[in-house]
Parts: structure tokens; sequence; C-alpha cells
């Protein structure tokens, strides 16, 4: 395979180059995910605890962010650490009925154990997976109608649901919108063959195409699709091309994901499967090298993330938080920003196998495996794998992490009311002056802003300075 290399550069390339950065370069190089699972700092604290601490704060909550995780797939991508369940052959719909019947069993056992999840507002449902499109309407009913009557669901919830391009049948379409759903998002991932088939997903790019036009001819309000960069044998101007399909089909939000290879079980800042992705392990990722293929350069990696950012930022979209875009009018992200917005920071409840939940004390994992996640919900048991505490000072600097993850500038007056001491105090004078002097902040009596190249670097940024 040829491979045409650029010697462009990126803008941020000049502050990766800097010697005062060396560590923000060493971990965007190690890839690690940021920015995304926030984990405590207490050790040994248990799933009671968490629980205790949720039902501490749904007794007086604003609108939290809920969300079912269905974790079956019809086969797995190369880059995907998730737990998921691969359902193949025979007696499908009985295997797909069956994670119906857990999650909704599990849900039962979260309203018994926290009752002030029955009444605490819901400001966006999310079905999540895995790939929940792949269930039959019946089950996609009877999923969503238990949701509805048994959670705090007002005028104001919107209810979004996630899937494979190639399963959102028409059908399934005109379901979902007479259940209420008027989100839909997908993980088209490329919109070139070549590169889907690398991936091993088995869909095309005019799948993709298809299922954004019947969706808007459906009705829906929002669509987002998820893009990824840094794929095996992905160029820059095949991430060009991605981006003149997006604006041509007017797709209303996108999420730009860079491929991630280190686990996320050894760096904690994601939901890990039992089992490595086939791209994480060396070998493999060896064999195709020699094979004829090639992963692009950390500094392609860049350029192919400014292509989709400064294209979309140019064509109406507006970046909030990192990484997710929604045209002008439109965003930012409801759930995310219920989580991460400074003057929200709100419960996230996550039910389904390896779902991550969180509260402003600590966060729990549901567990990973899938036998010990049944028998758990079999024996009435909320099926936590693992929960840890924030102490007062992680607490503090969890809230500011998730407020930069925003782009938004971080406000010095919600945090003195929150915390009772300024950003201009220390720790976080020292912290921001530093961030300051390499022209990745800029800090004023309101508060600390992002510069263009903080805002490329924020993951790394939140992961090793703060």
């Amino acid at each position: 395979m040829t491979r045409v290399l650029t010697d462009s550069e990126p803008r941020v390339w000049a502050a990766l180059q800097d010697p005062a950065n060396a560590h923000l370069l060493d971990y965007v190089t190690e890839d690690p995910f940021g920015a995304h699972v926030f984990p405590g700092n207490v050790p040994g604290y248990g799933v009671d605890d968490f629980l205790g601490d949720l039902s501490d704060q749904l007794a007086t909550t604003a609108p939290i962010h809920l969300w079912s995780y269905i974790p079956t797939c019809a086969y797995k991508c190369r880059f995907c650490q998730y737990p998921v369940v691969l359902v193949k052959g025979g007696r499908n719909e009985e295997k797909l009925s069956q994670w119906v019947d857990w999650n909704i069993r599990e849900a039962r056992l979260w309203l018994r154990r926290v009752p002030e999840l029955a009444n605490a507002p819901v400001g966006e449902f999310n079905v999540f997976g895995g790939t929940p499109s792949l269930l039959p309407e019946r089950d996609i009913r009877r999923l969503l109608d238990f949701y509805r009557e048994n959670f705090g669901f007002t005028a104001d919830t919107t209810i979004r649901f996630e899937g494979d391009p190639s399963t959102f049948t028409p059908a399934k379409l005109e379901t979902l919108r007479e259940l209420g759903c008027t989100k839909l998002s997908s993980g088209v991932q490329s919109f070139d063959d070549d590169v889907l088939r690398e991936c091993g997903r088995e869909h095309s790019s005019q799948m993709c195409v298809d299922f954004v036009r019947n969706a808007q001819a459906a009705g829906f309000e929002w669509i987002s699709i998820d893009l990824m960069y840094g794929l095996l044998d992905q160029t820059v101007d095949s991430v060009r091309r991605d981006l003149d399909v997006v604006l041509e089909n007017e797709v209303t939000a996108v999420v730009c994901t860079k491929l991630h290879l280190k686990s996320y079980a050894e760096t904690r800042t994601g939901v890990a499967g039992e089992q490595p992705a086939p791209w994480q392990l060396p070998q493999y990722r060896e064999k195709l090298v020699r094979d004829g293929h090639f992963w692009p350069t950390l500094q392609e990696q860049y350029l192919m993330r400014e292509v989709l950012t400064d294209g979309l930022r140019a064509a109406g979209y507006t970046e909030h938080p990192t990484m997710y875009f929604a045209r002008d009018g439109l965003g930012p992200e409801k759930w995310k920003s219920i989580m991460v917005d400074q003057d929200k920071q709100e419960a996230e409840v996550a039910i389904g196998l390896g779902g991550s939940s969180s509260c402003r004390t600590s966060e729990a994992i549901t567990d990973v495996n899938w036998k010990h996640y049944a028998q758990a919900v079999d024996e009435g048991r909320v099926p936590l794998g693992s929960a840890t505490g924030f102490d007062a000072t992680a607490r503090e600097a969890r809230a500011v992490k998730m407020a930069l993850s925003t782009l938004q500038p971080v406000r010095d007056d919600l945090h003195r009311a929150r915390f009772g001491r300024s950003l201009h105090d220390d720790p976080w004078r020292e912290k921001f002056a530093s961030l300051a002097g390499r022209g990745l902040v800029s800090v004023d009596d309101g508060g600390v802003a992002l510069t263009e190249d903080g805002e490329v670097l924020v993951e790394a940024i939140i992961n090793t300075e703060l």
C-alpha cells in the first residue's frame, strides 16, 4: 500500500516541542484516553458507600443523566475496548431479549436500593451500547416504556438511542419516534470504505449516509455520528473527505475521537472489557505493518484533528465539550453538560454491564464480566464491580477538570461559591501561572480560559497537571 507522508505541521506542534511541555508530549505519545471517567482517589471505598453518596445527592438534585447500557453487538470492532457481548447465530432475538430482561431487573434493584432515583428529574436518558439498535422492536418498546414509567421523566427529558447505521431500519426509526425518542447516535467512524473494512466494521459508507438521510426524513431533531481519526491506513485526505460528507448531509452533531490503543483498565480513564481489542496487541499491530499497512504518525493525528476542528467550526458548529460538536444553537451535548458544566456537574446513573456512574463525592463501575453481572442481578444485588471516593481535595480538582473539558472559561465566582476559595489562591494560582507561562491558558479576575493550544491539549493537561 502506497503512503504519501505530509510535511505539514499542526499548529499545536510547536507547543508539543517545547521542553517545558515534555510531559504533555509523553502523555499523548503513550496514547492514554482522557476526560471521560474521572476516577476517585480513596481506596477501599465500598459499593454501599457510593450508593449512599448517590442517595444523599439525589435528595436535592437538578436533572441527572440516566443511561441504559445494552452490551450486545453482532461483531467486535478491532479497536473496541468496551465490554460487549456478541450475539450471533440462532436464537438471536431470545439472547437480545435476555439483556433487556437483565437491564430492567437491574434498574428495579437500583430503585429499591436508592429510592430517590424514582423522583430525581431525568435531564436526558440515553440507551447506549454495544448496539442497542439490534434489539427487536418489541424489546425497544418494552425497555423505553419501563424507564419512562419508573423514573423521573418530565416534559423536558430528552430520549436518545444509539446504534449501528445498518440496523436503524425505517421500522425501528418509526418505533423510536413513536416512543418519544428525538435523538439518535451512530458510530459511523469513517466514510472511507477501505478504512471501515480494516476496522472490522460491517457497514459501508453509503449505509452511513442512508442512516442520516432516513433519520432526517423521519423527523429526528438530533442526529449525531461518531468519527474516529488515527485509524489504520487512514490519511489526512481521508479525514477531509469525512468532513465533506458530514457538511454535505448537514449532520446535527459530530463526536470526534482519536483512536486509543492503551488499555482503559490500565489508565482507569474509561471502561474496559475483559479482553483487549485486537489492535491493542503489539504483535497484531506489528504484523499489520509487515503486511504493508500503516498507522498515522502523531503529527498526522493532530493534523486530522485540526481538519475536523477547523472545518466544523467554520461551518457553524460549536465544540462543547472537547471534540463534541453541535450545530450552532443546538448544543452543547445535553447529557455531557449535565455532568461536566461548571454550574451543573450533577449525577450520572448507568444501568447495564460496564456502566459508569458518579456523583459529587464518589463514582462506581458496574461489573464487566457478564456472568458475574448476571449472577448479581439474579441474586438481587446492584451489580457494581468497583467504587472509589473523592476526598475534599480530589473533589475540587475533579470539578475544575470537568469544567476545563467543556472548553468554556472556568469562572472564579462559581468556584468560590462551591469550594470557599478562589482559583487565584494556592494551589490553583501556581498551577495556572505555569500553564499561562507556556501559553496554554489565560488568567484574569473572572477566572481561567484555555488558549487554542490549551484546547487541543486539554486531556493531557487534565491528566498530568491538575
